[in-house]
């Protein structure tokens, strides 16, 4: 069996050939390119069994890249956005991979495709390319990419325990670190489920969950105990009776 990996970023494209070449060392990686130009080439020049393919790479999208794979080339596409499209990988026989990928879900992928025998239609195709023309993030953001050094971290938005403004970015916070992100706070909450965080500060938004208890002190004051940062955050008076003692 021989395969091909597509995908705009180095690092996560040469982990995903390490990691299949421990899962399935009978796999051969015939190829790993990097834009969705050089992805159909490979698909045309190579006739691969399997291809994993990028969605949005630049050239053309993983979809359209996807047309030149022959009859018998099992496709799985690999996104970093959980929106309408991963929706309909899910419903359809072609599988997908969600960045950053879990060891259990590669897995799980691997075995499918030992397994199946057949291709996703090119109806199929069609389709998830139609959903991808929609607005992107209709659904509230859950992965963050936040540039560390010379590497991205990619950091799920559950795990954060409260944003901070700072200036033209976002400091995130989690239970064992600090992250500058290059997006303003501003820009972020419209794209978080306002279920889960909640503004109490002109420049902070807290994961609910996180929230064990509110402290009303003198004159007014509340701060937030969470569960998983040691700091106490304050609530501006604007957000106050979002904690009202009962």
């Amino acid at each position: 069996m021989r395969a091909i990996i597509a995908d705009d970023e180095i690092n996560l494209a040469q982990d995903l050939q390490r990691r299949l070449q421990k899962l399935w060392p009978a796999l051969q990686i015939a190829a790993v390119v990097h834009d969705g130009v050089a992805a159909e080439q490979a698909l045309k020049e190579i006739k691969p069994d399997i291809a994993f393919l990028d969605i949005r790479m630049p050239g053309q999208s993983g979809l359209d890249a996807a047309r030149a794979a022959g009859s018998d080339c099992r496709v799985v596409f690999v996104t970093a956005y959980d929106d309408h499209a991963v929706e309909a990988f899910e419903r359809a026989a072609v599988d997908y991979l969600l960045k950053p990928v879990s060891e259990e879900r590669l897995a799980r992928c691997v075995k499918r495709l030992q397994q199946q025998t057949e291709t996703a239609p090119e109806a199929l195709l069609v389709r998830l390319q139609s959903m991808l023309a929609a607005p992107a993030h209709s659904e509230p953001l859950r992965w963050l990419r936040i540039q560390v050094g010379q590497s991205v971290r990619m950091v799920a938005v559950e795990e954060v325990c409260y944003f901070q403004s700072a200036d033209k970015y976002t400091t995130v916070l989690t239970r064992d670190a600090e992250l500058l992100l290059r997006t303003p706070l501003k820009e972020l909450v419209g794209q978080l489920d306002p279920e889960q965080f909640w503004q109490v500060h002109r420049g902070t938004l807290v994961n609910v969950r996180q929230i064990v208890s509110a402290h009303h002190g003198l004159m007014g004051k509340v701060t937030l105990e969470l569960r998983d940062r040691p700091e106490k955050v304050a609530v501006s008076r604007s957000y106050t009776h979002l904690f009202r003692q009962m």
